[in-house]
C-alpha cells in the first residue's frame, strides 16, 4: 500500500507513476503519472498526465461539462475510493471530453450510477505529446471515512480502437481496477472526513 503524508497542498504531492498492464501494451505511451491530494475542505484533488504520440491516441473532442455513460469503453481517467473502515467503495470516471460518471458499490462490482449532483471540477490541457486533466470531488460525493484508500487508473484508446488498462497496481489476472488488490493508495488525515 502506496502511503501519501497529510497533505496542507495539491502542490505538496509527487507524482505516481501508472502502470501498463501486461496484456495490454501501448506503443504510443511513453507514461502515465497522477497526484492525489486532499484539502482541509475535504475536497479530493486528481491530476493525471498522459504523455507519448497523441496523434495515435482517439481522445474524445471536447464537450460541455456533464454526466455521461459508458466512459471506461473510450480513453478517461479513473478514481476508485474506498473508506479504510468499509467494505463499500465509489468509482469516478473522467473523459478529456468534459464529461464524467460516478457510482457507488456496496461490495465487489455490486451497485449502481451514485445518486447525487456531482458535477465536478474538470479542467483539461492538452499539447502534441502531453494531455493533463484535473478533477476535484467534493466530500459529500466521497465514502465517509477518516482515511481513504485509492485506485487510480486509466483507460487509453489507440487510433485502432485498441485499449490499454494503466494502474498503481494490477491484480493478477485481467485488468480489473474493482480489485481489491487495485486500491493501492493511502490519503490519510482530517482533510479526507466527510
Amino acid at each position: 500500500m502506496l502511503a501519501l503524508p497529510s497533505m496542507k497542498s495539491f502542490a505538496d504531492s509527487a507524482p505516481l507513476p501508472l502502470v501498463c498492464h501486461p496484456r495490454t501494451p501501448s506503443r504510443g505511451i511513453r507514461g502515465i503519472d497522477v497526484v492525489a491530494g486532499g484539502s482541509a475542505s475535504g475536497i479530493l484533488t486528481l491530476a493525471f498526465i498522459l504523455e507519448g504520440n497523441l496523434s495515435g491516441l482517439r481522445i474524445p473532442e471536447p464537450r460541455a461539462s456533464r454526466c455521461g455513460h459508458g466512459l471506461w469503453q473510450h480513453t478517461c481517467f479513473e478514481a476508485f475510493v474506498m473508506a479504510k473502515e468499509g467494505a463499500g467503495y465509489r468509482e469516478f470516471n473522467f473523459s478529456p471530453s468534459g464529461e464524467w460518471a460516478a457510482y457507488t458499490f456496496r461490495g465487489y462490482r455490486d451497485g449502481g450510477e451514485l445518486d447525487i449532483d456531482m458535477a465536478p471540477i474538470i479542467a483539461v490541457h492538452r499539447s502534441v505529446d502531453r494531455l493533463e486533466l484535473h478533477a476535484e470531488i467534493r466530500p459529500d460525493c466521497l465514502p465517509p471515512g477518516r482515511s481513504l484508500q485509492l485506485g487510480l487508473s486509466a483507460v487509453v484508446e489507440d487510433a485502432d480502437g485498441v485499449l490499454s488498462y494503466w494502474a498503481l497496481r494490477h491484480p493478477p489476472g485481467k485488468p480489473d481496477f474493482h480489485h481489491a488488490d487495485a486500491f493501492a493508495l493511502q490519503l490519510p488525515g482530517p482533510e479526507c472526513v466527510t
